[in-house]
């Protein structure tokens, strides 16, 4: 009996031993703790607006089971998840009504946010409806603004964050290129536009990972991920004008697991 005892006692120091050795263990740890307490900030990129199955509570926030949040929550079993973003925010909404679950237990933190700060809204509506000229004075005025004065509100963002959530890992998100130009668009806005628009996403992406680098935060950039899959690609992963309007120029479901998703997992 003792000896059996012994054997069994030996078994397992030399199961655990290898255990320890291989990885095996902290591996097996891994799988069955919790994940980070996760708060999901920012704007309708990150509320899911444009990939339907809104939560109705969310109201006009929009916030959607398809988007990114709530995807990669689903899937890491996150200690808590608090999902904040809503459709139409600006840097002033996320400082004003979106912060107050951060604290110091915060593991995890995404946000996109400064589209809405630039005009995007107002500017898509006046390349659809008004002149290419007007169009790309509308871009060049947003430019302005993003390189002079968005840089202060982004600023005053990410320092409200790392102050309520001192241990967060921070991931901020940029926005897709929205066209492919040269591609299979026959009608709508022309190439000029398009490039324009392009060029504007561009610069937000720039600033804000800038701006993210320099509080410390990682930049995920989803102009990769969303090539080939832009508007005029043939396989767009971006509603073009659409009914609800809200949604033209966001990301559809797969646009959010297949271009946000991957993304958000890589940094977090």
């Amino acid at each position: 009996m003792k000896l059996s005892r012994l054997t069994a006692t030996m078994g397992a120091f030399v199961v655990g031993a290898v255990l320890a050795l291989t990885g095996a263990g902290a591996a097996h740890a891994t799988e069955n703790s919790a994940g980070p307490a996760y708060v999901a900030l920012g704007d309708s990129y990150s509320s899911g607006l444009g990939s339907g199955s809104y939560d109705s509570a969310s109201g006009s926030c929009k916030r959607s089971s398809k988007a990114y949040p709530a995807l990669w929550a689903a899937a890491h079993a996150p200690s808590s998840f608090n999902f904040t973003a809503c459709s139409g925010a600006k840097t002033g909404d996320v400082l004003n009504n979106q912060l107050g679950p951060l604290g110091s237990g915060t593991g995890l933190v995404s946000i996109s946010i400064g589209g809405n700060d630039a005009g995007f809204a107002d500017i898509m509506t006046t390349c659809v409806l008004q002149s290419e000229s007007t169009c790309v004075n509308a871009v060049n005025s947003a430019k302005t603004f993003v390189q002079n004065t968005l840089p202060g509100k982004l600023d005053q963002v990410y320092n409200a964050i790392s102050a309520k959530a001192p241990s967060a890992h921070v991931v901020v998100l940029g926005y897709p290129r929205f066209y492919k130009l040269g591609g299979s668009c026959i009608v709508g806005l022309s190439e000029t536009e398009r490039a324009a628009i392009n060029s504007g996403a561009d610069l937000l992406n720039s600033v804000t990972a800038k701006r993210a680098a320099d509080h410390g935060f990682s930049f995920g950039d989803v102009t990769t991920t969303f090539t080939g899959h832009e508007i005029c690609s043939g396989n767009a992963w971006l509603n073009s004008v659409t009914f609800p309007i809200d949604e033209s120029y966001h990301p559809t479901p797969a646009g959010q697991s297949g271009g946000y998703l991957p993304v958000f997992s890589s940094a977090a």
